[in-house]
């Protein structure tokens, strides 16, 4: 698998499954009446998408999560919460995605990668080399950007998927055509379809649709409510942390998942293809360290939202949502994807 398709695999699989933890949810936009289009192939529906770069635009994007996640002691609940979507056209970017009473801000320039939480009062800089900026695009909000993740969507699963146009629809009041990804029946998933609703002038895509066997309600869907082209404002595309912000520097990560100069162990790691595919990663160890602190439970909440298992790889808890599973191992290891409970054991024992 090519590191293109490395990167676009992780940003599928940790929206499918929800274990990245998309933090925002919002109203879905009322229907409108099915608009009248020209027929299209799928398949030139599909080349359509994938050479089309985002215009210069605004939007509101909205989550609609059904994903059955339980309530977490301390954990916001993913609801009443949208994100603002900013492109200038030629690269940079800016999404703002609101958090109850918060925000969290990322700012994609020429140069450098802002993030920003309004909350906690930090912000982290991160320089870009000059050939780094496509690969960091929205490797942190992707998750809020219909238009990237749907697009990813589609260049991973268009080989191991059926591939169809299911009418028209109409999304922000743009007319759109319904493309349909249906795994064929080799693959090991939880969805049964995601449906990608494609703004039929700018060949964009406006809305995507992940369900599962036996309902017709997505699981989890994610789209523009409002969405409107044109050029921004250049300061959108440059950020100065308020006055008092902790400010911390990073360098920009590896997207391969290579091991750096030091030998540390790669922050993820892919197996499988198509709809079966698998993220492993390691839960960070100051995370570990917090969660073996004084006054931590981390067990009985782990039982109280999962289920304990014991195989090969050892001993853990699977946490499962109506589009995905994930394992979490008692030494760290982290096992995602839309997947069922088997094909994460097996990826976990195969390593």
């Amino acid at each position: 698998m090519n590191t293109k398709r490395k990167a676009a695999t992780v940003a599928v699989a940790g929206t499918a499954a929800g274990a990245l933890g998309l933090g925002l949810l919002a109203m879905p936009a009322g229907a409108d009446s099915a608009p009248e289009l020209p027929e299209i192939g799928a398949q030139q529906l599909v080349g359509s998408v994938l050479k089309t770069e985002p215009p210069a635009m605004s939007g509101t994007a909205t989550v609609d999560n059904e994903l059955g996640l339980p309530a977490m002691p301390g954990v916001p609940a993913l609801d009443a919460q949208s994100a603002r979507v900013y492109y200038d056209g030629d690269g940079k970017g800016r999404v703002a995605m609101e958090q109850q009473s918060s925000e969290l801000t990322y700012v994609l320039g020429d140069k450098e990668f802002w993030s920003y939480d309004s909350a906690e009062g930090t912000a982290t800089r991160t320089a870009l080399p000059a050939d780094a900026r496509d690969k960091h695009r929205s490797a942190k909000a992707a998750g809020a950007d219909p238009t990237r993740t749907a697009a990813q969507v589609v260049d991973r699963l268009e080989e191991s998927s059926t591939v169809s146009v299911d009418g028209t629809a109409r999304v922000a009041g743009r007319a759109a055509y319904e493309l349909v990804l249906t795994p064929k029946p080799d693959e090991r998933t939880l969805v049964r379809e995601v449906r990608v609703a494609v703004d039929a002038e700018k060949r964009l895509p406006l809305r995507m649709s992940v369900l599962t066997h036996g309902t017709t309600d997505p699981a989890f869907e994610i789209g523009f409510s409002e969405i409107e082209f044109g050029p921004q404002p250049e300061r959108l595309f440059e950020f100065s942390p308020p006055e008092g912000t902790k400010v911390t520097e990073s360098e920009a990560g590896r997207p391969d998942g290579s091991r750096g100069e030091s030998g540390e162990e790669p922050q993820f790691r892919v197996t499988g293809d198509g709809w079966d595919t698998v993220v492993l990663t390691r839960v960070p160890q100051e995370m570990r360290d917090r969660a073996q602190g004084e006054g931590a439970d981390v067990e009985g909440m782990l039982d109280r939202f999962g289920k304990p298992v014991q195989g090969e790889f050892g001993s853990g808890h699977v946490i499962e949502t109506r589009i995905g599973t994930a394992l979490i191992t008692e030494d760290g290891r982290l096992a995602a994807g839309a997947v069922p409970e088997q094909v994460l054991r097996q990826a976990l024992e195969n390593r």
